[in-house]
């Protein structure tokens, strides 16, 4: 789905506030209600925003959206995370790219890297970066998942296992207050296990919705990553325990990145 600017500042306010108004947003945007309404079901239709009398809120809990439409969550953030991560990534480094969006921002943001190596079980960040002359590409075998192109199961763990890379660039679908990494699909989260088990330095990309969210299985903890990006570190708990553990704390604004321990 293409946003339309006002479509893209609804999905701001109500990641902001939590839900909006029919009202509310007429009287902001200075259109008519039913011009709000159309706005709205396109965006409940694509699963951005869930509808609701009156209104609209946006996704949260345990409730994960299309692959499509988690592309258009954040995706200002996500760019600016995405080059946060890449320029900590030399020329010539070995890397795993897992499942995500916000990986997969990460990966389009390697475009101009040279020698580099990437294992991937993400079929969109191969796809774009087998075009590259300075970039081999390594994919992992495994069942693919139509929903997003992510490639899962004990096979694709296997294939994994037999690396041992530089740099590990992961994405989860949510972080608990207690630092916890989760997921929803244990296969995907077997192979994110294997990713972080056999990179010398793993690298957490995530954007500040994944701390309103939930999601049912433990991939890892926040202590066991080496450096966590984001665009804002919104959970005091979290920004805790990254200190107590010493990972690197990046908050990337407008892709240029500023760091804190």
């Amino acid at each position: 789905m293409h946003l339309t600017e006002r479509q893209a500042k609804i999905i701001d306010r109500a990641k902001l506030a939590g839900r909006v108004q029919v009202e509310e947003l007429a009287g902001q945007f200075a259109v008519s209600p039913q011009t709000i309404r159309k706005d709205l079901n396109d965006l409940c239709d694509a699963r951005l925003l869930t509808r609701i009398h009156g209104g609209a809120t946006f996704p949260r809990g345990t409730e994960n959206v299309l692959y499509d439409a988690r592309r258009q969550i954040a995706s200002t953030e996500k760019l600016a995370i995405g080059a946060a991560a890449a320029a900590l990534i030399p020329d010539s480094a070995s890397l795993f790219i897992n499942i995500g969006t916000t990986t997969e921002a990460v990966g389009e943001a390697l475009v101009r890297h040279r020698d580099l190596m990437v294992i991937t079980n993400n079929l969109n960040v191969a796809n774009r970066l087998r075009l590259l002359d300075d970039i081999q590409v390594v994919i992992a075998g495994g069942v693919v998942r139509q929903s997003d192109g992510g490639i899962v199961g004990e096979a694709a763990v296997d294939f994994i296992r037999q690396f041992k890379v530089d740099y590990a660039v992961i994405g989860v679908s949510a972080i608990d207050p207690d630092g916890a990494l989760l997921d929803y699909d244990f296969r995907e989260v077997k192979v994110a296990q294997a990713i972080i088990a056999n990179a010398r330095h793993v690298i957490l990309v995530a954007d500040s919705t994944k701390f309103e969210r939930t999601a049912p299985v433990r991939i890892a903890q926040i202590s066991q990553v080496h450096t966590f990006i984001t665009d804002e570190c919104t959970s005091a708990s979290i920004r805790a325990i990254c200190s107590d553990a010493g990972v690197l704390l990046v908050e990337a604004v407008e892709s240029k990145p500023q760091s804190s321990l």
